[in-house]
């Protein structure tokens, strides 16, 4: 039986998918049901949090006298997603004490520092899955009569090789991937899990003590905090093109200090009040910096040169060949400052400091560097 669905997104119809979480629930089921009832099966039925029944195909199938051990394999339908057609096993042993223990095997992060939904030291098993296993194992005792305990271990043997893809490091889970999802179902290119994660990792700076961050879009930024600017990328958010929502996670969070650093081509943006800087909800580039240009006097060709340049490199090269750089990129970081205020409120400060790959840095908002110096010493 199907267990896609067809979700429309961008204008084409995409295949839904199934979590790492729901795959945990549905292999302890099967493998309690295997031990209670002493009968191997092919085939699972797990009801999602989001409604949607799933048929799920039983693997790797090992029965011992007082264990069952089997595995799920994830499907995650047109989503991006690295663990898709990774196997989640799940291996369900009695014993004597009552109630049901959860823990997780090779392949399952373990969570080192405070702020995720579990404690240091616990599998990174979060809330929704852990709730669904234990509610799929605890529907086999009860349909059994089985009144002793169950031990239940989840592992993902590609885990462990998967973890370096993900941002799990970064969240201070170590030896694994996180066993995840809050519907059960993989929606394709899903923002959620992203944003989240964003959250996520604010979360866990906030609660280890610190109020100040710095914010980078991607690579380009992290990399430039680091090797050019010399400061320590540990204590970064990667928020990709989500430059509002993770201004919003600050607030919501009482952070006090946010430092953006950013290249152009995504930075720029701001300066015309575009918080989601991904081209397919704006590209104003080229807007942004003719009409700047245009305020610093340069003729009308020059401008229409601008609109018609293709990366702001060669935008960067006709604003030095007029000899307006400089003024234009303090108008811009003004603009970029007023939009980041209007974001954040009175309860947070946010600055920002622009560059490109060939000239460093092109411009900071005013209060740039003392955020970067009194995020660089933990205040």
């Amino acid at each position: 039986m199907k267990n896609s669905q067809i979700v429309w997104k961008n204008q084409k119809a995409l295949k839904t998918g199934y979590t790492t979480g729901s795959c945990a629930a549905a292999a302890a089921k099967a493998a309690t049901y295997m031990l209670l009832n002493r009968e191997i099966i092919s085939q699972i039925s797990l009801m999602t949090p989001k409604g949607i029944m799933l048929y799920l195909d039983v693997e790797h199938i090992e029965c011992r006298a007082d264990s069952v051990s089997c595995a799920i394999r994830k499907e995650s339908g047109d989503d991006p997603d690295v663990t898709n057609g990774v196997y989640v096993y799940a291996k369900v042993s009695r014993r004597e004490q009552p109630g049901i223990q959860l823990d997780g095997g090779t392949g399952v992060g373990r969570v080192t520092k405070k702020g995720l939904e579990q404690t240091i030291g616990q599998a990174a098993i979060n809330k929704v899955p852990r709730r669904m296993i234990l509610e799929a194992v605890r529907e086999q005792t009860e349909s059994f009569g089985y009144q002793k305990g169950l031990s239940v271990v989840i592992s993902i043997p590609e885990g462990i090789s998967l973890a370096k893809k993900t941002f799990n490091p970064r969240l201070g889970i170590e030896g694994g991937i996180s066993v995840l999802g809050t519907s059960g179902i993989v929606e394709p290119m899903s923002e959620r899990a992203l944003l989240d994660t964003i959250f996520l990792e604010m979360k866990m700076l906030r609660e280890n003590g610190y109020q100040r961050c710095y914010v980078v879009p991607g690579n380009y930024g992290s990399d430039f905090l680091t090797d050019t600017l010399g400061f320590d990328g540990n204590k970064a958010v990667k928020c990709s093109n989500y430059i509002g929502e993770t201004i919003d996670d600050a607030v919501r969070l009482g952070m006090k200090e946010l430092l953006l650093i950013g290249h152009i081509g995504k930075v720029i943006k701001i300066a015309a009040g575009v918080m989601n800087t991904h081209s397919r909800q704006a590209d104003c580039r080229m807007e942004v910096l003719a009409a700047h240009a245009a305020m610093a006097g340069i003729q009308t060709k020059a401008v229409q040169e601008i609109m018609e340049a293709v990366t702001t490199t060669d935008a960067l090269d006709i604003l030095h060949r007029e000899g307006v750089v400089e003024s234009v990129m303090e108008s811009v970081m003004r603009r970029i400052s007023f939009h980041l205020k209007n974001r954040s409120g009175d309860h947070l400060q946010v600055e920002a400091i622009m560059f490109s790959n060939e000239e460093g840095i092109l411009g900071m908002t005013e209060h740039a560097g003392e955020v970067l110096e009194r995020i660089a010493k933990g205040e």
